[in-house]
């Protein structure tokens, strides 16, 4: 088993704990690494979802949640990689706004796999050139 950074869609399922087949693959890649991976855009991304709806309580509970996992931030190369693909993206006239470049970017610095529902964006990416490794735990 490869070690993975979890797209903000695998990570929302995970928390919300319906889809079975999901659940049963995070389990077992818990069980395997004893914690999950993900990066501050998908911290982000689920802290706007709560607050635009009005659920404060679960933006408290899910910062007091996730103190057992592995957080990843963009740093100095994650960064520059992410412009790159962002312009490469523009250039295709392809672009996917901004959270997917800087979330395929930090798995591609810390070479990971992406797991994601989210084939076809990320996809695109990797039709430019980039070597972006994809799992889709919701097969």
């Amino acid at each position: 088993m490869n070690k993975a950074l979890l797209d903000t869609d695998i990570f929302s399922e995970i928390l919300k704990g319906k889809n079975r087949n999901l659940i049963a693959k995070a389990i077992a890649y818990h069980v395997f690494f004893g914690y999950y991976t993900i990066s501050v855009i998908t911290v982000i991304e689920i802290i706007k979802g709560y607050h635009k709806i009005g659920r404060e309580s679960h933006i408290q509970k899910f910062l007091s949640g996730i103190s057992h996992i592995e957080l990843l931030t963009l740093n100095l190369k994650s960064s520059e990689i992410a412009g790159r693909i962002y312009a490469d993206l523009e250039r295709a006239g392809q672009p996917i706004g901004y959270a997917d470049p800087m979330i395929a970017a930090i798995a591609l610095h810390y070479d990971l796999v992406l797991v994601t529902g989210n084939i076809s964006h990320y996809q695109r990416i990797k039709h430019l050139g980039y070597d972006l490794r994809m799992n889709n735990w919701y097969e």
